[in-house]
């Protein structure tokens, strides 16, 4: 099995200080604990222009705009330690083909993943310390898009063995479980019955039910409906108390998602963290993870990039070889240490252990 080429930061961790132009103590914090993603969507580029996972990319055609934010290598490079690696879901096809597409992604995925020696696919957070002992990437897999296995009730037992950790609902447009959160949705209609019965089966089978994208009606309906044993997760989110937007939650929202034990992911969008300059600059992602803190607490908090699912991230957030920039930050911000490895990574697997293990 051939092994990924790429530069071992924690050689030399004064170097990557002076490259990325901030401080050693916030290069060795980064660097001492977990950081885990909740949602990274490099797959869809191999899907559609065959984007090589495990070759490292430069900037892309448009400056690490939209895609070529991470691949395997850069994902080693920067201390990437766990991520949910997600499948998203194309909607124009038929609930059969969806189906099917599924099936062929995830086993195109997990093939992808296995081929290295770097990787390891994960299920669990015993299966992610497993790997971390090892020296090597827990990978989480997710859908975005529940319809994916819509087709019938049956559908969602196409999923092998735990394999998946979690699913998004619904993503940007309205489907037969219920109502996105997208401007683009004629009428908020929640949760559909479907969409209901779906949210317990998810629940029956420990699979996270995450509420991006879906629309607010929809958002209390699955609050209402899930397990309340069950954690909640919004994986990739901004939050309306730093910057009102439709794809952000507000306030009780976040109380809902903390109150089941669950936590939310910050994602790195711009024109999701504020408007014009305000949402250029990490700083506007460290905003909302602290809006976040100052409303549910510290334990509730954590990193949903989005990667590579076609946004335009902070001018300095380009790539995740950035990411320990976010660290200054929180620094500057006078966040004690256990704060930082907390959102960094360390909510994240909580949330997962109180679901799976």
């Amino acid at each position: 099995m051939p092994q990924l080429v790429y530069t071992d930061h924690r050689a030399d961790p004064a170097s990557w200080a002076r490259e990325l132009g901030i401080s050693r103590e916030a290069v060795e914090l980064y660097l001492a604990g977990d950081v885990i993603d909740l949602h990274v969507d490099s797959f869809i580029w191999t899907r559609v222009f065959g984007y090589e996972l495990t070759r490292r990319h430069g900037p892309g055609l448009f400056g690490a705009r939209f895609y070529s934010q991470v691949d395997f290598p850069r994902a080693l490079e920067a201390n990437l330690t766990g991520a949910i690696w997600v499948i998203t879901t194309n909607p124009l096809r038929s609930a059969a083909g969806r189906a099917r597409a599924f099936v062929k992604n995830v086993t195109e995925l997990r093939r992808i993943l296995d081929s290295t020696a770097e990787f390891a696919v994960v299920r669990t957070a015993a299966e992610y310390r497993d790997a971390r002992a090892a020296g090597k990437h827990g990978a989480f897999l997710g859908v975005q898009g529940g319809n994916a296995l819509d087709r019938d009730p049956g559908a969602l037992d196409l999923i092998p063995d735990e394999l998946i950790l979690r699913i998004t609902l619904v993503h940007l447009t309205s489907s037969t479980l219920g109502s996105t959160s997208s401007p683009a949705k004629l009428t908020d209609r929640g949760l559909t019955d479907r969409g209901r019965d779906y949210v317990r089966r998810l629940d029956e089978k420990k699979i996270f039910v995450d509420l991006a994208h879906i629309s607010k009606r929809g958002f209390w309906d699955a609050v209402e409906v899930h397990d309340r044993s069950h954690p909640l997760i919004v994986t990739h989110t901004g939050v309306s108390g730093v910057y009102e937007h439709w794809r952000n939650l507000d306030d009780a929202q976040l109380r809902a998602i903390a109150d089941s034990g669950g936590t939310i992911g910050v994602m790195y969008q711009a024109s999701f963290l504020g408007a014009g300059a305000a949402g250029r600059r990490a700083e506007a992602v460290v905003r909302h993870l602290e809006h976040i803190i100052e409303v549910v607490g510290e334990d509730h908090a954590s990193l949903g990039s989005d990667w590579d699912g076609a946004i335009a991230p902070p001018r300095d957030l380009k790539t995740v070889t950035d990411l320990p920039r976010l660290v200054e930050l929180m620094l500057a911000r006078g966040w004690k240490p256990e704060r930082v490895s907390k959102v960094l990574g360390g909510n994240a697997l909580a949330t997962i252990e109180r679901l799976r293990g």
